[in-house]
């Protein structure tokens, strides 16, 4: 999917941005401040984390890659694939339990529904969080008859909102901008969403996609970021804590 943010010039060759799913819609709303600021033109290539790495690898021209998790972006580092330095923490998702049927409980977890929707946990990051989270609570098996998967975040998010799933995971910038009332999971649940940007080596618009880098991760833009949805970026991650008895018997059918 592209969208553009162009001025009436110089829109030749925009800023071309590989972004995840789940941070599409909050890069909308921040990239009009950037353009504003920069008059520089930006254009949107949204899709799954692991199918935009990908394309990366195969010669995308992309000029910066904003993913769901610090993978790939690793990956491509190691690679040699970005400009040096450039590989930063821009946010730290959170997931949450959706459901339009009723107000979403994390009780609800325990009784597999009919059909639920999670993102693929091969390319989507956030469906690589929700097979963790049913794993810690032991019932990711228990669900494999019901799982409907989406290819992205904002495909699974679809699913449930219009009610074709009933419930699922998604991602709590989802819930926060489209004013829904979920459950976000806690994150000792599932190993940190962290999220990573990097800027590709060799592109014409390497200046310009430091500029944005820098953007995303000042503080205001950073408070903006949090108030989306996402957890702070500048407190530590928890690691996956064991599973408290009282879980146990919250997560038994």
């Amino acid at each position: 999917m592209g969208v553009s943010f162009a001025s009436n010039h110089n829109t030749d060759n925009p800023l071309r941005i590989a972004v995840a799913a789940n941070f599409t819609p909050v890069l909308k709303e921040l990239l009009f401040e950037f353009h504003q600021q920069t008059n520089i033109n930006t254009q949107i290539i949204s899709g799954a984390t692991g199918a935009l790495f990908l394309q990366i690898k195969h010669g995308a021209p992309f000029d910066i890659y904003i993913a769901a998790d610090s993978v790939r972006p690793k990956l491509l580092e190691q690679q040699n694939l970005i400009l040096i330095n450039s590989r930063k923490t821009y946010a730290i998702g959170q997931l949450a339990l959706l459901s339009m049927h009723n107000k979403a409980q994390l009780s609800d977890l325990a009784t597999p529904p009919k059909y639920f929707a999670i993102a693929n946990p091969d390319i989507a990051p956030y469906g690589k969080a929700a097979k963790q989270t049913l794993q810690h609570l032991g019932l990711w098996q228990q669900y494999q008859n019901s799982l409907i998967t989406g290819i992205n975040i904002n495909q699974t998010f679809s699913q449930v909102r219009s009610q074709a799933v009933r419930s699922g995971l998604v991602a709590n910038s989802q819930l926060v901008i489209n004013k829904l009332a979920g459950v976000v999971i806690p994150s000792s649940y599932h190993l940190p969403i962290q999220q990573q940007l990097v800027i590709i080596k060799n592109r014409a618009n390497i200046d310009h996609a430091k500029r944005l880098s820098q953007f995303l991760l000042s503080p205001k833009i950073q408070k903006k970021i949090v108030s989306f949805g996402y957890a702070n970026n500048a407190l530590p991650q928890q690691p996956i804590q064991q599973f408290t008895q009282q879980e146990k018997n919250h997560a038994k059918p």
